[in-house]
């Protein structure tokens, strides 16, 4: 039985996690990892059972026993070993975001192409049990035509680690916005199965970071007290598209709120709406004619061992189709820039 190895390039807080769900595939396997951190990496190592450790990536990508590359590393090093892994002849799938910026993705995505390697967004919140069943509703045509959603996550105090690299654009390109924005953004595209936007508005704000509050501690980073914080904590915008259809997004890593912390993203169509990530439905009843809120039941689903790894392994084997494409992860990055040109300008962007 053909075992997917992979190797694990960074070993941060988001790798023993995502180094437990390659290991609970049956036909897959973390064999090496590598980090520039010492400390980091042997902890990874022994909390997963990796049996080769690497002091640089050149090293690792060199292995010939790894099939597949894990990439979770500051942003603005994702192109460049994606590039190199891809060079190495390994499958890679990728944390977000994609890029620094577009022009970087498409770069990514075009190697991929011309090196006949798979290269795919880890995107996580895709795969959740509702988010699922609400993707199959929608195509269903459960709520009618859906003419508007709402994604947001609103973190109180959520703000990684500051004095690393999270809070610095010279090396993660933006702040809150291509951090937790991307995955609400991606994941309302993908329920609504709309990447097609043909103009963007956005503001940013930089409120609690720059006076040092506001931190939430995720992140395993050294911090440095010279490191500047100079990205955004705060970012609205709204998405418009060809027919009518219309997205916001409200992402904050810290604001003034009653909640610590609130995600969803809400549909609102003609038949009816919904809370995607809640799992709520809201319509008329049938019958009665009275408002329900109803619990989502039993859908069918495309992907229900719900794990961005499982699909990554089984599309590798060749018995899944690859959940996030190329093209949907690249209309994603092009309208977080867009949102991020839009605050600088004060203008619309059009696409």
């Amino acid at each position: 039985m053909k075992t997917i190895r992979y190797g694990f390039i960074g070993a941060g807080q988001i790798a023993q996690s995502s180094a437990e769900a390659v290991n609970r595939h049956p036909q897959s396997q973390v064999v090496a990892a590598q980090d520039l951190n010492a400390d980091r990496l042997a902890e990874l190592t022994k909390a997963c059972s990796i049996p080769r450790a690497y002091a640089s990536t050149d090293e690792l990508l060199a292995d010939p026993e790894v099939d597949a590359v894990y990439i979770a590393v500051p942003n603005k090093f994702h192109v460049p070993l994606t590039l190199a892994a891809l060079a190495a002849g390994k499958h890679v799938i990728l944390e977000k975001p994609f890029a620094m910026n577009y022009a970087e993705a498409l770069t990514a995505a075009e190697a991929a192409r011309r090196a006949g390697k798979v290269l795919m967004l880890g995107m996580n919140q895709r795969f959740g049990s509702n988010q699922q069943k609400m993707k199959t509703l929608v195509e269903n045509g459960t709520l009618g035509e859906i003419y508007h959603a709402k994604a947001y996550w609103f973190r109180r105090a959520g703000i990684p680690k500051l004095g690393t690299w999270f809070g610095n654009r010279e090396v993660a390109g933006g702040g809150c916005l291509y951090d937790i924005g991307v995955h609400l953004l991606d994941l309302c595209l993908y329920v609504l199965g709309r990447f097609d936007a043909v103009s963007v508005t956005g503001c940013t704000y930089t409120k609690f970071g720059n006076r040092g509050l506001g931190e939430g501690g995720w992140g395993k980073s050294e911090r440095n007290p010279d490191t500047k914080f100079d990205v955004e904590d705060f970012a609205t915008g709204l998405i418009r598209f060809g027919d009518g259809l219309s997205v916001s997004l409200d992402v904050t890593w810290a604001c003034h709120t009653d909640e610590p912390n609130r995600m969803d993203v809400q549909l609102f169509g003609t038949e009816g709406g919904a809370h995607v990530m809640a799992g709520h439905l809201f319509q008329p009843d049938a019958s009665s004619g009275e408002y329900q809120k109803t619990e989502i039941g039993e859908v069918p689903v495309r992907f229900p061992h719900g794990e961005r790894f499982d699909n990554f392994t089984n599309h590798l084997l060749g018995t899944e189709d690859v959940c996030v494409t190329l093209d949907q992860a690249l209309a994603v990055q092009r309208i977080l820039d867009a949102l991020a040109e839009s605050s600088i300008t004060g203008r619309e962007v059009r696409l």
